[in-house]
């Protein structure tokens, strides 16, 4: 219900939009503090459907007025929502004494607007993952019963046969007596050191290297390329990031997404 009332709510906004003063839709948008802001309206640098505005209490259309500030067009967004490419060697949280973490790879203009990456990858993992300021949204996305389907290319030590096929479609037994959900695995490249596509429908601690420990073989490379619908932009670099599109953010908030399995 949530899930939908959030997605509801997304199409209303993007129909009507929501007007805002010019001086607090600039200031969010990082065009500067309010008192800058104000010195940039007073001196003619700020236009609103190709009009100049003087006026720092002039409403705005959120989604629907064209607005730019030095030339450029500002588009406003309340809350945002960003796709990473994450690469290993930084953890997946806000902040931290010792690690670089994914929040050091953004721009200082998304720092200050409470960002945070919905779930984790592993220090050492890299690909897919979302960061967004919605922390309603978050929570639909984590909550544990939400059975998002997660994609991921592994390399493993060992030949993968019928037998770890069989144990991904039963679940795992991993080391702390926990059965895992029924997953797949898909052979792309056999050896010494196998190439596969694997997907979960939940999120343990570690689970896809447990997953492989409990049959006797290492995960020695891992990236999530996808999340539901959601699927990782071929185009980023390790490290790269981007908005998402108003249909990917759709995707995030469909009923579907979140309410998956």
């Amino acid at each position: 219900m949530a899930a939908q009332i959030l997605y509801n709510t997304f199409k209303d906004r993007m129909k009507v939009g929501v007007y805002l003063r010019l001086d607090r839709y600039l200031a969010n948008m990082g065009c500067g503090s309010r008192s800058a802001v104000k010195k940039l309206l007073r001196a003619g640098q700020v236009t609103v459907n190709d009009q100049i505005i003087r006026d720092d209490g002039y409403r705005v259309a959120e989604l629907q007025d064209k607005v730019t500030c030095w030339g450029e067009v500002i588009r406003y967004r309340e809350f945002i929502y960003l796709m990473l490419n994450k690469p290993a060697g930084v953890i997946s949280a806000t902040d931290d004494d010792r690690e670089r973490t994914v929040l050091d790879l953004l721009d200082p203009k998304y720092r200050n607007k409470g960002i945070f990456p919905v779930g984790r990858l592993d220090k050492d993992t890299e690909g897919l993952l979302v960061l967004t300021n919605n922390g309603e949204l978050g929570h639909q996305l984590l909550t544990p019963r939400k059975h998002v389907p997660k994609y991921y290319l592994a390399r493993v030590t060992g030949a993968v046969g019928p037998d770890d096929f069989a144990a991904f479609r039963d679940g795992v037994l991993l080391d702390d007596g926990y059965r895992t959900l029924p997953a797949e695995l898909e052979l792309l490249q056999s050896g010494e050191l196998s190439e596969v596509r694997v997907i979960i429908h939940e999120g343990k601690f570690h689970q896809i290297k447990r997953m492989f420990q409990a049959l006797d073989k290492k995960v020695v490379y891992l990236k999530r390329i996808a999340m539901g619908e959601l699927c990782l932009d071929p185009a980023l670099e390790l490290g790269e990031y981007r908005e998402l599109s108003d249909e990917e953010i759709a995707i995030l908030m469909r009923k579907d997404f979140s309410d998956n399995g």
